[in-house]
Parts: C-alpha cells; structure tokens; sequence
C-alpha cells in the first residue's frame, strides 16, 4: 500500500513538472530567433525624411489655407506700423484668417485683402522672372512669405464700415465718421507733409469698407483707387484675414494693434483665435519634431 502511494506521488510530481519543461527556456536560441524575427526594424533617417517633408508640406498648406498665413509688407504705404519697401527686406507678418469665420471686420484692423476689380493701381511691382519655372517658384514662396506678394495682394487700415458715413477733414485736419473726429494715433507723417487730402462724405454701403494707410500722405487707398468715391470701397468678402503679429525680422517681433478709431477702447474680440492659432502650430511643430529625432536615432542604428 506504501508503495502504490508513493508511485502515485511521483506520477502526480511529473505531471506538474510538464508545464514549465514545455515553456521557452530564457536564453533558448530557437525562442530568441523567433523574438528577433518578430521585431520590426525601423526605416532609415532617408526613408523617413521624404515621408517627414510631405507631412510638413501637408501641415503648412493646411494652415495656410484654413488657420493663417505670412504676407510680405512690400510697401511703405503702412508704416510705420508695417515696414516694407520696393527692393528691401520688409516685414513678414502673420494674418490670421479664422477671426472672421466668426465676425465682421471692425474699425481700427489692419487687414490684407485682394485688390477689388474697381482699384486700378498697384503700389509696388512684384519682382517675378522671365523664366515660366522659376516665377512658379517665386509664386509658391509669396504663398509662405519667403518672396515678393501677388500685387493684388493689399494690406490697409479699417476706418469705416457699412451704413457709416466718412470724409475729410475737420478744422484739426482729422477723419470724420459719422460727424465725429477719429482718434488716429498710428498715423505717420512725412517731414514736412502732414496736412492729409480731404475728401467728400462717403456713404459705405452694407458688405463694403472704407480703408486707408498708416503713411497717410504716401498711400493710394480708398480715396484714390478707381478715381476715389464708391470705386475706392473694398468688399468685405475680398478680405483674406486680420494682421495680427510681426513674425520678422527678429527686431520687430510684435503684436499688431487695432486701435479703434472711433472709440478709446482698443477692440479686444476674439482674444482667443491667436492663441487657439498657436496651439494649432505648436502640435504638429512638436510631433514632426519628434519624428525627426526618433528617424534620426534610426539613422544612426540601421546600417
């Protein structure tokens, strides 16, 4: 009886034993073959990088056409609020195009817009080659602001907007709207020129705007596009977007204001579209970012 108990044991003993003699042993050649085998082997930094561009490219022309873009100021007609100039490095600024995906261009914005068909004059020449090529290239680097602008591209102040009555000037050689003097602290004037033309009252129908530059007497604006009156009115639909910020050069890092001209109050709406924009840019930004490093480190790993 003691022995049959004690083969039973024993038969017990070596069947629980079969579990880990069936398991992979740590160490196994054969198992880590098959863990090897297993692993995918990451891609080369120069088969992710043509994968990296194209995100890039894909995000930037996203953003362009649907958050914000970078305009070149090609003119002084702004200044000195913008700085620009036919032949020089002038300032690249960031214009957001989602503000008025939820409301109407105010007094006081600095807009860029597309030159009405009534505006028959441009105030600079876009500097473009002879060569097919090469001025499609030029075009898609005014697209990210790294050349010259389209020259129906225009930037200008807000000063009137529809059912508003504009003119020029009181007995202090300032705008009126709606019978009162406007406030036009940015105004810049030329040494010796700071008397601005007058003009006869404007009615600014419904849809349409009223705009003028910063260097008052050195702009061609809605007092003398298309010979001035209701030819120099620039439809709302034309706008592209609101300036908002000087992205370059460095030394003129800076918000845009738009101060209202018709109040003291600065005009603080949508105070959240930038930063929603600076979010929008900081992710994809952060996540190419570390795609680059990860292909990179691949690079360096894969032979």
């Amino acid at each position: 009886m003691v022995d049959v108990a004690r083969s039973g044991n024993s038969r017990d003993n070596e069947d629980e034993g079969d579990g880990p003699a069936d398991q992979d042993k740590p160490g196994d050649p054969a198992t880590s073959g098959r863990k090897a085998s297993g692993k995918k082997k990451p891609r080369s930094f120069w088969k992710e990088l043509p994968i990296l561009i194209g995100v890039a490219l894909l995000l930037t022309l996203l953003i362009q056409t649907f958050l914000a873009r970078v305009f070149v100021i090609p003119s002084e007609s702004m200044e000195q609020t913008l700085h620009g100039c036919p032949g020089c490095y002038g300032d690249r600024v960031l214009v957001d195009k989602l503000v008025y995906t939820f409301g109407e261009p105010e007094p006081g914005e600095v807009v860029v817009f597309e030159r009405p068909n009534t505006w028959n004059q441009s105030e600079f020449t876009a500097e473009r080659s002879s060569n097919g090529f090469v001025a499609w290239l030029q075009d898609v680097g005014a697209a990210f602001g790294l050349a010259s602008p389209n020259e129906d591209d225009v930037v200008k102040r807000i000063v009137a907007v529809g059912g508003q009555t504009v003119e020029c000037c009181d007995e202090e050689n300032r705008v009126l709207v709606d019978g009162e003097p406007l406030d036009e602290p940015y105004i810049y004037w030329l040494p010796g020129n700071n008397t601005q033309e007058s003009f006869p009252p404007i009615k600014v129908p419904a849809g349409m705007l009223w705009v003028l530059g910063d260097n008052r007497n050195n702009s061609c604006d809605s007092r003398c596009q298309g010979g001035g009156g209701k030819n120099g009115l620039v439809p709302v639909d034309n706008v592209i977007g609101k300036v908002r910020y000087i992205v370059l050069p460095p030394s003129r890092w800076r918000g845009v204001g738009d101060h209202n001209p018709q109040s003291a109050a600065t005009n603080n709406a949508m105070p959240f579209v930038p930063l929603g924009l600076g979010f929008a840019a900081a992710v994809p930004t952060v996540w190419l970012g570390k795609r680059v490093r990860t292909a990179i480190r691949s690079g360096g790993v894969s032979k």
